[in-house]
């Protein structure tokens, strides 16, 4: 009987073990929620899962979380004990560009294990939600304001002033749309028609972060009738020493007219200002100084009025003391080939304080044409080394550069350069011919030389006749010696030989040749030596017979 009892008490706690030991181990029957998703939007914080048995009712789901160097884990406020599937936890204070833990327990009458969420940076995760939008309506166009969808965020503390928006604009009776981009927290859409209804929605970006976020609820608006004056049109400013001048057209005369600027167009805290100079002004222009304007953007407008009437603003122009207010001609240096120039573009030399554009993109038109036409070529180039090619060798070409903006929202030019000429070189068959010339001189020079000698030695003959004596005498002069003394003697011919005395009629032709010789006279002193005395008579006996 005992041994039954003790069998059946076995059975029984064979039996109840399996549910003693699911509780005691926390309820391992109850899964953990699956599939957590965490959105945030500004400065909402929401949670969303999905429950890992439906048919388990009456379940509830915590959270708890970890900040950066927490050991312990921190019941997470407001998601604690939740019935649904959605907590939003947006109340909890957190450093929104540091991680933080999340993890995700059901609980019955027992709990499932914890489902830990993957770390986060709140701010990386972050959505731009819908911007606020507001609208004015003039005749032929519409104002917008526009704002971040929550004011003073955590979130977007640091970045407030970095939004941009970009809206879908259409007719209310077309549907048409038009994508405007990169606009400001205030913008004005121009050249609508009067009385008609137009609507739009709007989106928000932070560029730096690369975020966009989701569009604005649509909001739609009727512009006014025509006004009966015209706003002023085609306003450009320009800089003449120290001021700036603001010009601008206007259809009719007699009417007063005042500007106004708004700093910095991407804060919508700011506001519209009065120019001083620029307030009740009879022309069509304004001129104020630079120190009006701090360093920055503006945007100015000018309104016109008949004492009367007023008109709407005119379009706003956008105004930066750095970049729009001047742009320096490019100067340019020219190396020239024969049938190409090269043109080295480099940056103008600044002196003075007048506002100039600097540190931008720019594009450079150049015009070239031959000095003696005035057609003109025209080139345009991003590189500051441009060749021109195609040109005449030995031919004059002036060339004149400005430069212009890439921006097209700033839409500037330069004044053209200082006008530079300069020639080509000569051509490859030029060269050619100039070394063929070369050649052919240099083979022909001593064929010239040659003629120009015999040129000079018919001249010398025919004008300047040779005074030297017969060939026959030639050789005995060479044997000549004259005596240094200082009185004249008559000129005579040594013989060295008497065997080469001539013949009679030879001797005769001599004398007659002494006749004419006997007339001058010789400072010669007669005194002769000679080594051999045969010899010396020789020229005596010579003497004589000439005698």
């Amino acid at each position: 009987m005992m041994v039954a009892l003790l069998g059946a008490t076995t059975l029984v706690l064979v039996a109840v073990a399996p549910w003693v030991l699911s509780a005691a181990a926390g309820g391992k029957n109850l899964k953990s929620p699956q599939k957590v998703e965490v959105d945030i939007i500004d400065d909402n914080f929401i949670l969303r899962w999905n429950r890992s048995d439906e048919s388990v009712g009456n379940v509830t789901f915590s959270f708890d979380y970890q900040k950066p160097g927490m050991d312990n884990w921190i019941k997470l406020p407001e998601c604690q004990n939740i019935t649904s599937t959605k907590c939003n936890f947006s109340s909890l204070k957190l450093n929104v560009y540091e991680e933080i833990k999340l993890r995700i327990r059901a609980e019955k009458e027992n709990t499932s294990s914890w489902y830990e969420v993957d770390s986060f940076t709140p701010f990386r995760k972050a959505q731009i939600g819908p911007p606020e939008v507001h609208l004015e309506a003039e005749d032929k166009a519409i104002v917008i304001h526009i704002s971040p969808g929550t004011k003073d965020s955590v979130m977007w503390a640091l970045d407030g002033l970095s939004f941009t928006y970009s809206l879908v604009i259409w007719k209310n009776s077309s549907g048409v749309e038009e994508r405007i981009e990169n606009i400001y927290s205030r913008h004005k859409i121009y050249k609508l028609s009067p009385e008609t209804t137009y609507c739009l929605k709007v989106k928000a970006a932070l560029l730096t972060s690369w975020k966009i976020g989701v569009y604005s609820p649509v909001h739609c608006i009727k512009t006014t009738v025509e006004n009966e004056l015209p706003p002023p049109e085609n306003i450009e400013v320009s800089v003449q020493n120290q001021n700036y001048v603001l010009k601008w057209d206007y259809t009719y005369a007699n009417m007063t007219f005042q500007v106004q600027w708004l700093q910095n167009p991407g804060n919508h805290l700011y506001k519209w200002k009065q120019i001083p100079d620029c307030e009740n002004v009879k022309t069509t222009q304004c001129v104020f100084p630079q120190n009006v304007f701090q360093k920055g953007i503006y945007l100015l407008r000018v309104q016109a009025s008949d004492g009367n009437n007023t008109s709407f603003w005119s379009e706003e122009i956008k105004f930066d003391t750095e970049i729009q207010a001047f742009l320096l001609p490019p100067v340019f240096n020219i190396r020239s080939l024969s049938d190409s120039f090269h043109i080295y573009i480099g940056a103008p030399k600044h002196s003075g304080n007048k506002p100039v554009i600097q540190d931008y993109p720019l594009i450079y038109e150049i015009i070239f044409w031959e000095n003696t036409s005035n057609a003109e070529r025209k080139i345009i180039e991003k590189k500051t080394d441009v060749t021109v090619p195609n040109l005449k060798p030995l031919t004059v070409y002036c060339v004149k550069a400005r430069a212009h903006t890439m921006d097209e929202k700033l839409n500037k030019s330069s004044v053209f350069s200082d006008i530079v000429c300069e020639k080509t070189k000569p051509g490859n068959i030029s060269k050619i011919w100039l070394i063929v010339g070369i050649c052919i001189a240099l083979f022909a020079l001593p064929f010239v030389i040659y003629a120009a000698k015999v040129f000079l030695r018919c001249i010398n003959y025919v004008f300047f006749p040779s005074l030297k004596p017969s060939s026959n005498i030639d050789e005995p002069l060479k044997n000549l010696l004259l005596s240094t003394s200082e009185e004249q003697i008559e000129k005579c011919f040594i013989i060295e030989n008497i065997s080469t005395i001539a013949t009679v009629e030879e001797t005769n032709q001599t004398d007659e040749d002494h006749k004419k010789y006997s007339s001058q006279t010789s400072q010669d002193s007669g005194n002769y030596s000679n080594e051999d005395e045969s010899e010396s008579k020789t020229s005596e006996e010579l003497q004589q017979d000439f005698v």
